[in-house]
């Protein structure tokens, strides 16, 4: 049988190194935004920390194991250059394939990606690294949900 399921699919976002510097003036301010599927989240600037910023932000996503078809499970990293006066320059993206952590996480309650590096690259080219932890917890169906009410109510009313 399939697996299917929903949960939380935590992100912490550790640090950055080696990023391209493609600020002329000044040190790169580097932020990145997440996107696992329809959903984005972004991360705070890192200001004046040039190639190499720390972040240690963590960020949630819903999941929900196996979703809409054709959509793949993966996580993908934009790092961006924040830049006052103009557009906000992008420096390179890192992409991170979630399947499998989250089947490991509705077959054994966790699953869990310690701190890796992953290359960041803009137009095939290595722009550096970015370093992230991963840990996917499924959700018990809890009553209150959707589908569970109904047969809820009622087992406990006998009128």
């Amino acid at each position: 049988m399939a697996k299917t399921g929903k949960g939380i699919l935590e992100v912490t976002l550790l640090d950055g190194k080696g990023l391209k510097d493609t600020d002329l003036f000044g040190k790169v301010d580097p932020y990145v935004v997440l996107q696992y599927r329809n959903q984005e989240r972004k991360s705070s600037v890192a200001r004046g920390q040039g190639s190499n910023p720390k972040w240690n932000e963590s960020f949630k996503f819903l999941v929900q194991y196996p979703g809409t078809a054709g959509i793949p499970h993966k996580l993908i990293l934009k790092v961006m250059d924040h830049d006052t006066f103009s557009k906000d320059d992008f420096l390179g993206e890192a992409c991170i394939h979630v399947e499998d952590l989250i089947l490991l996480g509705l077959e054994k309650g966790i699953g869990e990606l310690h701190p890796s590096r992953f290359n960041v690259v803009c137009n095939q080219n290595y722009s550096g690294e970015i370093r992230v932890a991963l840990t996917f917890t499924p959700k018990v169906e809890a009553v209150g949900d959707e589908e569970e009410v109904g047969g809820w109510r009622d087992s406990f009313h006998h009128h």
